[in-house]
């Protein structure tokens, strides 16, 4: 396993980091003992970053990966999870209910500490007051020595580089779905999150399913086109006889300055094969096939949160 600096934080974190959202069923019904295990996996594979939120599977994600650790020295991992979203439409950023959520993700989480606390989704909520009062609860948070690191977590880009203008003293970002086979745009904008020390997590390299053998959920947000695209790169990838979820792993990872890349999965079968990819060289010329099949949506996205935070 190889490892990388989280900003300036100085946490050397596994490229490869273990998405608990599954455990808490949101991609379809899971096993909770094969999720247990796959849990062990990453620990013995090397992966020591652990990513989860009480929005998962209202709260049962938080609830598996602490029954998963119980008895596991808490200095084999480092674990991150979230507050203000609970669950579709339920978002809270208020400093009570930041403070009341910290304690209650500790105890089903089974720990005293966080190493990475993050506000999740902020674009649903009132960003100018989510940089100004809710991060301000972050920092106060870290005197307490409950949490080390602080930072936000979102779809749209733009909420980031707000962020960033508004000084808002992040340690961490969290973005998903844009560093993927047909979208680079956090690749991008990563050296202006360099610039300002702050560390950089990405998740669903696959775009949520869109590039996976299964493909994505019913809910997921992406227009026609785009998941028309994505099914035909996917049966490129078959025909090819490579999963295009471990394609898409292999590219995400191997941008040094994003430091660890979630694979969101609760079987031992996809994590061992995501692992093993991660170690092999990418087949540039189906990645190539693959870039050009994507090439029409190239960098195209959805509308998540409210419209005065996409930009």
């Amino acid at each position: 396993m190889q490892y990388r600096t989280l900003g300036k934080t100085g946490l050397r974190v596994s490229i490869l980091g273990y998405g608990a959202a599954s455990l808490g069923g949101i991609y379809g019904p899971v096993d909770e003992t094969e999720g247990v295990r796959s849990v062990h996996l990453a620990l013995d594979r090397g992966i020591n970053l652990f990513d989860c939120s009480p929005y998962y599977g209202a709260t049962r994600a938080e609830t598996v990966l602490g029954r998963a650790l119980q008895g596991v020295p808490r200095d084999r991992y480092l674990m991150a999870t979230k507050c203000g979203r609970y669950g579709v439409d339920s978002f809270d950023f208020s400093p009570a209910r930041i403070r009341k959520s910290l304690d209650e993700s500790l105890q089903r989480l089974g720990t005293d500490h966080l190493d990475v606390f993050q506000l999740h989704d902020v674009e649903f909520g009132d960003l100018d007051r989510v940089l100004d009062e809710s991060v301000a609860t972050l920092h106060e948070l870290k005197q307490t020595g409950k949490v080390r690191f602080v930072g936000i977590t979102g779809l749209p880009l733009a909420i980031f580089r707000r962020a960033v203008a508004a000084r808002a003293g992040l340690d961490v970002v969290l973005s998903y779905c844009h560093n993927t086979l047909f979208d680079d745009t956090l690749p991008a904008f990563a050296p202006e999150l360099e610039r300002e020390g702050i560390g950089i997590l990405c998740a669903s390299p696959t775009g949520m399913g869109l590039l996976s053998p299964h493909g994505p959920p019913d809910w997921h947000p992406a227009p026609a086109t785009v998941r028309e695209h994505c099914r035909r790169a996917v049966d490129r990838c078959h025909a090819r006889g490579v999963n295009p979820a471990e394609l898409s792993m292999q590219v995400a990872t191997r941008d040094p300055r994003i430091a660890s890349t979630f694979c969101g999965t609760a079987s031992t079968t996809e994590l061992a094969a995501n692992l093993r990819a991660i170690e092999q060289p990418v087949d540039v010329t189906l990645l190539h096939e693959v870039q050009q099949l994507l090439e029409p949506i190239r960098n195209q996205t959805w509308v998540q949160g409210r419209p005065e935070n996409q930009r």
